[in-house]
Formats: structure tokens, sequence, C-alpha cells
């Protein structure tokens, strides 16, 4: 059977909907902060949508690298419009960019630590 990444995402999706309508009408959030939250979290789940890639790929599908590229960047958006209307501290901003590019270098580095060292013989034949 094959993996129906699109439907788990959409149920994630809507259980990341309730979760930050609960947090309103809680009185936890503001109205305006609704939005942000949802792309932040959704954002937190396409990232553990990645690692889930790299163990299952698909053939033909988006890699895993690239959707975690696309789950730090939704979080990151979503973190600076809370931020932003929050109205926090521009330092703690610039720390959230260090962040993000820190999550990208490492992202970018992990599959190099992951092939194999050629052997002796595969370098004397080039």
């Amino acid at each position: 059977m094959a993996r129906q990444f699109g439907l788990l995402s959409f149920g994630a999706l809507l259980i990341i909907v309730a979760v930050a309508l609960i947090a309103f009408a809680a009185q936890l959030i503001g109205f305006v902060e609704v939005l942000a939250l949802i792309i932040a979290s959704y954002g937190v789940w396409t990232m553990i949508l990645a690692g889930i890639r790299v163990k299952n790929p698909e053939k033909y599908g988006r890699g895993a690298y690239s959707t975690l590229v696309m789950g730090v960047i939704l979080t990151a958006l979503g973190g600076a419009w809370e931020l932003s209307i929050r109205g926090t501290d521009i330092i703690i901003t610039i720390a959230l960019i260090v962040v993000v590019i820190g999550i990208l270098a490492l992202a970018t580095a992990v599959p190099s630590f992951r092939e194999k060292p050629e052997s002796e013989p595969e370098r004397e034949q080039r």
C-alpha cells in the first residue's frame, strides 16, 4: 500500500488548527496570533515529516532535505510573525534568524557524514 503523506499532513494540519483555536478560545493567544501559530506549528510538522521521509523515501516525491528546508522556513516565518505581533526586542528576531541558518547548515552537512568513503582500489582506478 502506498504511503499517504498528503492525507497524513492534512490530518496534522486539522489538529494544529484545532489546537490554535482552542488556545484562542482559552485566551492564551490573541486572534491575530492564531495564523502565526498555525504556520509555525505546521513548519514543525513539516520538519517531522522530513524525518519520516528519510526512512521511507518516495521514488518521485519531494526529498527529505527539501521537506526539512520548507519546514524550517515555515517555522521561522510563523515565529518571526509571532515575535513582531508581540513587539519583542530585535535581538530575539536576530537570534531566530541565526537559529534558522544554523539548522539549514546542519541539514546540509549531515548527508556528507552518511556517505561511504572510497576504498583505495576505487581511487586508483580513476
